[in-house]
């Protein structure tokens, strides 16, 4: 009876707002029913996986408390939303005029680098193929989509170039500059018009790159379930960066603030903080953990990890730069990669606070 009752008050309490805050998958932070705070929940692989309360219920009794089941609830519900999204599927089998289903296949449209199936439809009898997103392009969607992932690899454009030539596609390095400009101005302007489905936990970081030729620090806030890059700003110095309209912004753009805040110990950080996110009302307050390390409880190796694509590209393309004449003690600078707006600098480069 015990036991029904503790899975009972745990259920009633995961159904209130803000009494379950989620920082990882194996750490939580569920509130008192007395108004004393929050417990911490935490989950180790030195304990069977189980779940670990620091409330008196937990610790003399050594029982599931109502704060594990709430825990538990709330882990329910977010893996259940997580089976129930759907990305909605393109449909290929009505016209692109006039909505019929009366389609029929009408030959193919032969070009260079393969076939495509025409389609006729019978009710306007529009004729027409179905490549969505590459139309009026000589090239296949996968020849386009193998040079976008090559090139945002590290490749250079004539790297990029040299292997569509491996496989029968023959192309200029300037085709495939063309290809990238216009896909991330899609990819930019369909971003810009919806609204991201991020979780309650965002990371803050700065990235020290090189943007048109000048050195500067990229301020960014990362979703940390989703690994999407909410806001983002450029600034020229770092510890006398007002990063509280990146804040803003990232509040915009999501629609709402998160529950909790992971950045690193940069002032810079606490002060938006408190302005943008922090509220008298314990309720609706964003919590903000900050001084982490690697060897912390807290750490941004999600964030690193985020960057770290950025690290690569940017060996990749440092090595292939001429040889120049070396300054000693002074960082080799070199050219940004033709179409590229910025790059980052090497790894000695970047500051890890």
């Amino acid at each position: 009876m015990a036991l029904q009752t503790r899975q009972l008050r745990g259920k009633a309490i995961a159904e209130k707002d803000s009494q379950v805050l989620r920082f990882d998958d194996c750490l939580y932070k569920v509130a008192s029913q007395s108004g004393k705070g929050f417990y911490k929940i935490t989950r180790s692989s030195k304990f069977g996986a189980e779940w670990i309360c620091l409330c008196p219920d937990f610790t003399y009794r050594q029982v599931k408390c109502k704060h594990i089941w709430a825990v538990e609830f709330s882990l329910a519900v977010r893996n259940t939303v997580k089976e129930n999204v759907v990305i909605p599927n393109i449909s290929l089998t009505v016209c692109p005029n006039c909505g019929s289903k009366a389609l029929i296949k009408r030959g193919l449209r032969h070009n260079r680098y393969g076939d495509l199936q025409r389609f006729l439809c019978k009710n306007c009898e529009k004729r027409f193929t179905q490549n969505y997103g590459f139309e009026k392009l000589q090239a296949n969607p996968q020849a386009v989509t193998t040079a976008m992932q090559l090139y945002f690899s590290g490749e250079s454009l004539r790297n990029v170039q040299k292997f569509l030539k491996l496989q029968g596609i023959a192309v200029s390095h300037v085709t495939v500059y063309k290809w990238i400009g216009k896909y991330v101005k899609l990819m930019d302007s369909y971003l810009s018009k919806i609204t991201p489905q991020v979780s309650d936990t965002w990371r803050a970081d700065e990235l020290y790159l090189k943007v048109k030729g000048d050195m500067k620090y990229l301020f960014a806030v990362l979703d940390d379930e989703t690994r999407f890059w909410i806001a983002r700003e450029v600034a020229d110095t770092k510890y006398a960066h007002d990063a509280r309209q990146l804040f803003r912004a990232a509040k915009v753009v999501a629609g709402k603030k998160p529950k909790t805040l992971i950045t690193d110990g940069l002032r810079t950080y606490q002060e938006a903080y408190t302005k943008e996110y922090w509220t008298r009302d314990t309720g609706d307050r964003t919590v903000h953990i900050r001084n982490i390390a690697f060897k912390n409880q807290h750490n941004n190796n999600k964030m690193e990890r985020f960057n770290g694509p950025r690290e690569d590209c940017s060996r990749s393309q440092e090595s292939r730069q001429p040889t120049t004449e070396r300054l000693p003690n002074l960082p080799q600078l070199h050219t940004p990669p033709h179409g590229t707006g910025w790059t980052n600098t090497s790894r000695q480069s970047r500051h890890f606070s």
